[in-house]
């Protein structure tokens, strides 16, 4: 049995499988459950209406809805803030066009290192095994 602090309130508890004390774990689906009635009743409501109706964090929303607790097909106004550019989205962690960007920057950085190494390999041929005992002569 391994002791741990809870991630949330800091208290310390005997660790199983999360490393959330009992009584966050059950303060956070009592706060689930508070989401999912809500969205049952008021399904055009948005993340803020449902945040201040339920008193449950923005930022703890959208753990729900990452981790598909609370699915957002059934509550289309439903939204939550991209990662980078904090623009309204409704899956994944990046809008379209911070996706765009970062695989167009990770391609240029790939294609540089690639001519880099293209580049460092001018000279690496047959014979430079002969030239660097030379030098060292």
């Amino acid at each position: 049995m391994e002791l741990s602090n809870c991630l949330r309130c800091g208290v310390l508890f005997a660790k199983a499988f999360r490393d959330l004390c009992p009584n966050c774990l059950k303060e956070i689906e009592q706060e689930y459950e508070r989401c999912a009635a809500y969205l049952r009743e008021a399904r055009q409501a948005t993340m803020h209406e449902l945040s201040e109706a339920t008193e449950v964090s923005v930022r703890q929303i959208t753990r729900f809805i990452k981790e598909g607790r609370i699915s957002i097909y059934q509550a289309p106004n439903l939204t939550y803030e991209c990662e980078i550019c904090s623009q309204p989205i409704r899956e994944g962690n990046m809008c379209e066009s911070c996706r765009t960007r970062l695989v167009k920057e990770l391609t240029q950085t790939v294609v540089g290192a690639d001519e880099k190494k293209e580049a460092s390999r001018v000279g690496d041929g047959a014979y430079r095994v002969i030239d660097t005992k030379r030098t060292r002569e």
